[in-house]
């Protein structure tokens, strides 16, 4: 299992849908978080993108130097940029980063922000522009010359000089829960993910992908992207949710709701009807809250509960097929921590660190009376 946490380029805060306890997220509160990922044993961070966000690739540029192990999960545009450009900016970051490149495959779901970039092609159809420069990219990116004439690209011998580190290239994550858009991952990508849906429709989604993957002859793995709400007791982490969404009124509920439905994402609109702008009944399956997808898009959805609870609930996921787990919770910073250190010792994860396993350079809490290094435990208890 890997655990992803997430750079909140587009804002950060105590509460969602209010500039109460807001939190400028300056350079200086994202090289916080990117050290915090780093040093906590996350496998990485994902950095999202379009017009509400700071541009991924110059963020994760300047966070590269910071870190050392931590990997950046930072989307490519097909329509907004050429498969040569995108292959050349990869295969830069993946060597100065020392192969600490992941690449998100972002189509984009708001035909009025594609627009605003001028891209005026319908769902289907960006699709289909993705699947041909997938095709070109993936050849570039190996270091292959390609000559290719479709409905959407002409490229006429592109080829890269300068090889990436990871071969043979940097992953390749894609996320779409429509036919054609499964059908491209399937085609072309090596992880697919999936927004924080009910198990049940995890493990239908799943099942889908990897038919039209048996299809093409290739296995994909797969990850999620969820909220989490994890305290040290039950009653804790549902009233830290309910305190997430204080401020939430039904203004910021319609104007939130207006602006989804425009999206032509069929993954947006199961978000959106998991709650259907209502605050009633938001816990959608045992622990799973829909309260977050009142007022943002994409991930709508957290895991809440106590540590032993909400790990539980993960590795039903993982029991599905689910290899990647991409968290996040308000504000990133302290959440960052929280998770690492109520959730990472419940968890078979492939890349942190056993605190037990770590050089001590430092005590693990607050000295007991001036003389006295406090008890160790692997596992942080849980208050009843």
């Amino acid at each position: 299992m890997q655990v992803l946490w997430f750079i909140p380029t587009h804002g950060d805060g105590r509460y969602l849908a209010t500039s109460i306890a807001g939190r400028s997220t300056n350079y200086d509160y994202l090289k916080q978080i990117a050290q915090a990922v780093d040093h906590l044993g996350y496998f990485g961070a994902l950095l999202p993108t379009g017009r509400s966000c700071e541009d991924a690739w110059i963020v994760a540029s300047t966070l590269m130097p910071l870190t050392q192990r931590m990997r950046f999960l930072v989307a490519v545009r097909p329509g907004l940029v050429s498969p040569g450009v995108a292959a050349r900016m990869a295969a830069t970051f993946d060597r100065l980063s020392n192969g600490r490149l992941l690449i998100n495959v972002v189509t984009g779901g708001d035909p009025v922000e594609l627009a605003g970039d001028g891209l005026h092609l319908s769902h289907d159809d960006r699709y289909h522009l993705t699947d041909e420069f997938l095709t070109v990219w993936r050849e570039i990116a190996q270091g292959n010359e390609i000559t290719h004439k479709g409905d959407h690209l002409d490229v006429q011998g592109g080829k890269l000089l300068f090889p990436t580190v990871q071969k043979p290239y940097p992953p390749l994550w894609f996320g779409g829960s429509s036919p054609v858009a499964k059908e491209i991952a399937a085609k072309h990508v090596d992880a697919y993910l999936t927004w924080g849906e009910p198990p049940s429709q995890v493990a239908e989604k799943i099942k889908s992908v990897r038919q039209f993957a048996e299809q093409q002859g290739r296995s994909l793995k797969f990850g999620i992207r969820l909220h989490v709400i994890v305290r040290e007791t039950e009653s804790e982490a549902w009233d830290a949710a309910n305190q997430l969404i204080r401020y939430v009124d039904e203004d910021a509920i319609a104007a939130a709701q207006k602006a989804y439905a425009r999206m032509d994402s069929q993954g947006q609109r199961q978000m959106t009807q998991l709650h259907n702008g209502s605050r009633e009944a938001l816990e959608i399956s045992p622990n799973l809250w829909a309260g977050v997808g009142l007022v943002r898009g994409g991930a709508g959805t957290a895991l809440v509960g106590d540590p032993d609870t909400v790990a539980a609930r993960i590795l039903e996921y993982s029991a599905l097929g689910i290899d990647h787990f991409i968290l996040s919770g308000y504000p990133h910073l302290e959440e960052a921590y929280r998770v690492a250190e109520l959730l990472f010792p419940r968890l078979p994860l492939s890349h942190a660190q056993p605190i037990d396993q770590q050089v001590m350079f430092s005590p693990f809490g607050e000295i007991v009376a001036n003389e006295k290094f406090p008890k160790q435990s692997s596992t942080p208890a849980t208050v009843d």
